[in-house]
């Protein structure tokens, strides 16, 4: 399939997570065990550390702090850092700090054996990414990037749900798309348009071994939760509050009328490569 358009990101949507960063850490999906293990097999790290990039509260970091990996996590913001901090509080070997990638630099360059982005490399500039990526990585390090993506099951609540999204002029909601629309394809679907980073890293030159896989989960949201949810997502924190709040009960009333929640396709879509 060929890249989508390449979507110019807001960068004000990338600096609201930490206004609720316990509600992000509380409602948002985590990542399924398959792919943990799927990304630790390619890395094969032995002795070597992994980079996290944009970790968030954890909700990749967890599971891979489980599997015994160690891990240095950077976190542009120190709200969220906090929480992430409490999450991996039993897991010594997770380090946490706190400021842009695009500042950071690492003490041993090219040391580590895996950086792994969690919903989070729409956020780097693009002008810099792989630069980084590149000079963060051992020769062989692998670079691992992942998202979560849902489709609605259920036809009539899709459309339900696009009619109050249409009202309220919101065109990038995660049930904004069927179940039955992604196929089987990775990067096929995905929240933000222009982020599947096959095209980019094949120009790029300095990685191989390019590989993709799509896991697939069924999960039910009640009503609260979800709406959470929407709540902590970036393009619903950078409405006006007035809006976002008659967009949220709006979505609300309509979970509610449906059953009291909304059934989704959760698909997480995994990208690989190793440097040369």
């Amino acid at each position: 399939m060929a890249p989508r358009e390449q979507l110019e990101i807001d960068p004000r949507r990338s600096r609201v997570f930490g206004e609720v960063a316990e509600l992000y850490d509380a409602t948002r999906p985590g990542y399924p065990e398959p792919l943990v293990r799927e990304v630790l097999a390619y890395a094969a790290l032995g002795r070597r550390a992994a980079l996290e990039v944009g970790a968030g509260t954890g909700k990749a970091t967890v599971p891979f702090a489980a599997a015994g990996t160690p891990l240095v996590c950077i976190e542009p913001d120190e709200r969220m850092a906090d929480v992430l901090r409490r999450n991996t509080a039993s897991s010594p070997q997770v380090q946490v700090e706190v400021g842009p990638f695009e500042d950071w630099l690492p003490s041993e360059s090219r040391s580590f054996g895996l950086l792994l982005a969690a919903t989070s490399w729409h956020w780097l500039d693009p002008e810099r990414r792989w630069d980084l990526v590149h000079g963060a990585l051992a020769p062989g390090g692998a670079v691992a990037l992942f998202w979560n993506l849902q489709g609605v099951r259920d036809a009539e609540l899709h459309a339900a749900l696009a009619e109050v999204d249409r009202r309220h002029g919101m065109a990038n909601a995660p049930h904004g798309e069927p179940a039955s629309s992604f196929g089987d394809v990775p990067g096929n679907g995905g929240a933000v348009p222009g982020s599947w980073p096959d095209a980019e890293c094949r120009r790029d030159g300095r990685f191989t071994d390019l590989r993709a896989h799509r896991f697939r989960r069924e999960h039910h949201w009640a009503t609260d939760r979800y709406v959470g949810h929407l709540a902590s997502l970036s393009h619903y924190r950078v409405l006006a509050a007035e809006q976002r709040e008659r967009l949220l009960a709006g979505t609300a009333r309509v979970l509610d009328a449906h059953g009291g929640g909304i059934a989704m396709e959760q698909i997480s879509d995994l990208f690989l490569a190793r440097t040369r």
